[in-house]
This record gives structure tokens, C-alpha cells and sequence, in this order.
């Protein structure tokens, strides 16, 4: 017997128990208000009085299997405190007294459905059985409360936190760190002068041989004022390019220039060439 019973504490069967309570008292409580609109309809009022029964026994079944569960998770909660600990004091403590205050409401109703004196107590009972119905509707809140919010009697609540495993300790000397040293990518004012000086003097060595090679084109079309030439310079020197290119522009030069569209006729003998003949 007592392994049978050790064997449905292993069930967890306290939820399943909990609904078939619940449900039966509510439809129980209404039915009997429902017959108490049709009043020629007696079979809904023995059919209120079955369910007040029946749910008064599975309250009891509640309580009973509630202590179980209650001796399995209590220390576990109260040593963890906090909110969860007071959701099932509050939920132990209704389920203590609801299934004495059910019992009490079937025995009421029983007597009201078979002796005339206790007829007169009808819409006393029944005000008493909503309120009870209400409190025992706020009681299955509270569990599952438990259940969804603090996980009370489930793996997660009851999973101790894992420790982290220890580590090896180093062994031997340190291995030091590699630094890296990163120059910055700004230049110093030094760094930058010489740049500044080189670019000028190659600015200055191109500007003379700009001016020569401009002057020929400017001599051949007009004849403007000579400019002045620069100072002579040891890197100005002419190369032996540099003098041919001059004597073809002066070749050039001394050719008459003509308008377009003139014919050139060769000159005619001169006077003196044919007396001479």
C-alpha cells in the first residue's frame, strides 16, 4: 500500500485533481442560479446538487494531493523567500479552509432540496456559494501563478546554479605581450619645408624655357617690345638641340611671309645678263 502511494506522489496528479474542482463548484453554483430563473425546471436543480457533491469530494482531493506537493517544494520555497514564498502560503492557506467551507455549502444544500424548512435559506446559500466560488477561482490563480511565473515545483526552481569549474593554474613564467609601436601619419613642419622649397625651384627652372619657347611664335605673327631675359644661369645652358631648333626658327623667319592665295612668279633675267650673251 504504501509503495501504491509512494507511486502516485511520483504522479504529480495535484494539477489534474485542481481542475476537475474547479470546474465542477463553478458549474455547480451556476446551474443553481440558472434553476433559480426556470423554477418548474427541477432537473437543473438536482443536477446543481450532483455537481456540489461531486465538487466537494474533488476538493478534498485537492487538499490531499496539495499536502503533497506542498511537503515536496516547501523548504526549497521558504528558504528562497520572496515573492513566490508568500504565493504559497496564500495559496496552502485557502486550500486549507476551502474544502471544509464546500462541505459545509453541500450539506446546506442538501437540506434545502429535501427539507421544505430550509427552502426559505435558498438565496442565503446561494449568495455564499458565489463568494466561495469567487475565493476558489482566485485560489487557482494563485497556483498557477506559482507554476508560470516563479516555476514552484518545476526543474527550473529547483536547478541549483552551476559553479564555474576551476581553472588550471599557470605554470612557469609569463609570456609577455608583444608591443607595437604605430608612427602617426601627420608630417612635421620640417618634413614638409623641403617639399614646399623643391616644388618652387621646379616652378622657377620651367618658367625660362616657357618664355624661349613662346618668343619665336610671338616674333614671327608681330613684333612686340623684347622682353627681359632672365639672368643667365650655369643649369640654362643651350644643348646642341636646343641650337638647331633656334637656327630652323631663324630660316624660318626670313622668309617673307605671304598673303594667301598670292602666286610667287621666279624673277625675270636680269638687263645686264643678256648683253653680256
Amino acid at each position: 500500500m504504501q509503495g501504491l502511494l509512494e507511486t502516485i506522489q511520483r504522479w504529480h496528479i495535484h494539477p489534474a485533481v485542481d481542475h476537475f474542482t474547479v470546474a465542477l463548484l463553478i458549474v455547480a453554483v451556476v446551474t443553481d442560479l440558472v434553476a433559480s430563473l426556470f423554477s418548474t425546471r427541477l432537473w437543473l436543480r438536482y443536477a446543481a446538487l450532483a455537481l456540489m457533491i461531486l465538487g466537494t469530494a474533488a476538493a478534498w482531493g485537492s487538499n490531499l494531493t496539495g499536502g503533497w506537493e506542498a511537503h515536496r517544494v516547501w523548504d526549497a520555497v521558504k528558504a528562497a523567500g520572496g515573492p513566490a514564498y508568500d504565493t504559497l502560503r496564500r495559496h496552502a492557506e485557502l486550500g486549507e479552509w476551502l474544502p471544509w467551507a464546500f462541505l459545509v455549502l453541500a450539506v446546506w444544500r442538501i437540506g434545502v432540496q429535501l427539507f421544505g424548512f430550509m427552502a426559505g435559506t435558498r438565496w442565503l446559500y446561494l449568495l455564499v456559494a458565489v463568494i466561495a466560488a469567487l475565493v476558489l477561482s482566485y485560489q487557482g490563480y494563485l497556483g498557477g501563478k506559482m507554476v508560470y511565473d516563479y516555476g514552484v515545483g518545476t526543474a527550473l526552481f529547483n536547478a541549483a546554479p552551476s559553479s564555474p569549474s576551476p581553472q588550471p593554474e599557470a605554470t612557469g613564467p609569463a609570456t609577455p605581450i608583444p608591443t607595437v609601436y604605430v608612427p602617426t601619419a601627420s608630417a612635421t613642419p620640417q618634413a614638409a619645408a623641403p617639399t614646399v622649397s623643391a616644388s618652387a625651384s621646379a616652378t622657377a627652372s620651367a618658367m625660362p624655357s616657357a618664355t624661349a619657347a613662346a618668343a619665336p611664335a610671338t616674333t614671327s605673327s608681330a613684333a612686340p617690345s623684347p622682353a627681359p631675359s632672365p639672368s643667365p644661369r650655369p643649369s640654362d645652358s643651350p644643348t646642341p638641340a636646343s641650337s638647331a631648333s633656334s637656327a630652323d626658327e631663324t630660316t624660318t623667319s626670313a622668309v617673307p611671309a605671304r598673303a594667301p592665295g598670292t602666286t610667287i612668279r621666279p624673277p625675270g633675267p636680269h638687263p645686264g645678263a643678256a648683253a653680256s650673251l
